[in-house]
Order: structure tokens, then sequence, then C-alpha cells
């Protein structure tokens, strides 16, 4: 039985299918869903959990080579969140030092939301919080 690191089955599954270049975002809330692509909605309550959250569970095993957020994300957090995020997103860098971050306008986001293996939902209330990986 797992006991330590990330527990759900359905997350475990999503996870393992990832391989070099596939993509996988991990939104807030509010996110639209897409018929498109598998969505493990993991959201309990407004704030639980939070993307960091996730993004902290996933550094151990996730290599990640790409990281693209929307840019107005930066405009409409406080300075705390935007560290926050960073700090998550240096984290990977011990698996992969050359992680790319790319933020880029919530439109355009969207647009690579399709080709993504799987789009994990949180509770996330951070406004344009939401991330796509990339893995090596």
């Amino acid at each position: 039985m797992i006991q330590t690191g990330i527990l759900n089955p359905d997350l475990l599954e999503l996870l393992a299918r990832i391989r070099h270049t596939n993509t996988l975002v991990i939104a807030d809330w509010a996110f639209p869903y897409w018929d498109e692509i598998e969505t493990i909605d993991l959201s309990l309550t407004k704030g639980i959990p939070l993307i960091t959250d996730l993004l902290d569970l996933l550094k151990p095993n996730f290599k990640v080579g790409h990281i693209w957020q929307a840019e107005e994300f930066l405009a409409t957090n406080p300075a705390d969140i935007v560290q926050k995020y960073d700090r998550a997103f240096d984290g990977f860098k011990g698996l992969h030092p050359q992680v790319e971050v790319t933020r880029l306008p919530h439109v355009e986001l969207k647009c690579l939301v399709p080709r993504a293996i799987g789009l994990i939902r949180t509770g996330d209330p951070t406004a344009y919080g939401n991330v796509i990986l990339e893995s090596v």
C-alpha cells in the first residue's frame, strides 16, 4: 500500500502515462472543462489543494523541461504569491536544471490545453495561476 506522496490512484495512473514532451495542465477550481482530455478533479473546497501543493508533490518524480503560465498572473497577484510559484517552479530544476518558464497571454495558454495528456483541477483560487508542464 502506498503511504507517502501522491495517493490518488487516478492521478497516479495519469502521471504514469506521461512521456517525453507530453504536457500536463494543472488548473484552478474555475478552469473550463475540456472534452478532448482526461480531467482529474482534486478540488475539495476553495483553496484545497493549491496548485503549488500539487507542484510540490510532483517534484520528486516528474522531470519538467518547460512550464507555461498566463502573463496576466504577474499583474493580478501580489508579490508573495508570484514568489511562491517561482519557488515551486525552481524546485523542478533539481531534476532538470534548464527548466524554461514562459508566460504568454491567457488566451494563448488555453490554446495549448487540448494537446495535453490530462488536466488536473485543484481548489486553487489564484487568478491566472494555471500552469502547463512539459515533461522532458
